[in-house]
């Protein structure tokens, strides 16, 4: 484990004090120098608190010897170029479980919303949120239901809750699917993704109403993604006008073909 050495050699190119670092993250200046000592060990929350403050990948942090790094490599890390798309490595997801010990579907209501994408490695964030469970889901699969907003994806409509599968190697993201995105500056997001981790680390988000326009989102700013599977609403979902004018189209066409048939076979009989 390199954690105690790495996170000086990180706080020095910081160009911080051990007070700023301590105060940064929300800890007792003495607990931070013991965790540089050795003389004491964080909890996991700290851990990725303190991952995500110096901008290293938790398991970089804890695994590898970062002076042994290039200082071109440690600066591509620091910027976050260093993007574990597959999940291999070490990405931590907070969870809680029932008295049967079975995965809970843990809800994110409204109010917590703003605060999930810094709480969301938290276990003491994720253990207070309301939770339920859908038996008709897979048990070997983890699940989370967050609050939609908005307009942008009908029939889904605001104030429903889109319920998503965990995604733990995004390359595995199938195009002109629905996600769920957590994101570093934009909170929660639900879109239509295409995938375009290959061509540039990047996912294409559209929205189902036209009237948004799609945009790019780099990986670095993902923090998780989940696979929709269903959504929880109180209201119906409108009739769409597209549809039913379709509908009529058709109808109307139907109706001219028979009329055309009937006047051929009358002209053929006489």
């Amino acid at each position: 484990m390199y954690f105690a050495q790495n996170i000086k050699l990180l706080r020095a190119r910081k160009k911080a004090s051990q007070e700023e670092a301590s105060q940064a993250l929300e800890l007792p200046r003495s607990t931070y120098s013991g965790y540089e000592n050795e003389t004491a060990e964080p909890s996991l929350s700290t851990l990725i608190r303190i991952a995500n403050y110096y901008n290293i990948s938790l398991d970089k942090i804890v695994k590898t010897d970062l002076s042994k790094l290039a200082d071109l490599q440690l600066k591509e890390m620091e910027d976050g170029y260093d993007i574990d798309l597959t999940g291999s490595k070490m990405r931590v997801l907070a969870t809680t479980v029932s008295e049967n010990n079975q995965e809970n579907i843990e809800l994110v209501p409204e109010s917590a919303k703003a605060g999930y994408t810094a709480g969301f490695s938290d276990p003491d964030y994720i253990k207070v949120l309301p939770t339920f469970q859908l038996p008709f889901l897979s048990r070997e699969k983890k699940y989370r239901s967050f609050p939609v907003s908005g307009d942008s994806m009908p029939p889904v409509i605001h104030g429903s809750f889109v319920t998503g599968e965990y995604i733990q190697n995004w390359l595995s993201i199938k195009s002109g699917f629905p996600y769920i995105i957590v994101t570093k500056s934009d909170g929660i997001v639900f879109k239509i993704v295409y995938n375009k981790l290959k061509d540039g680390n990047k996912l294409h988000l559209v929205s189902t109403n036209p009237f948004y326009e799609p945009y790019d989102i780099d990986i670095r700013e993902v923090v998780e993604i989940w696979k929709f599977v269903n959504y929880i609403s109180s209201e119906l979902p409108k009739e769409d006008d597209k549809v039913d004018n379709l509908s009529a189209t058709v109808y109307n066409l139907q109706n001219e073909i028979r009329q055309i048939k009937n006047v051929l076979k009358e002209n053929k009989e006489n």
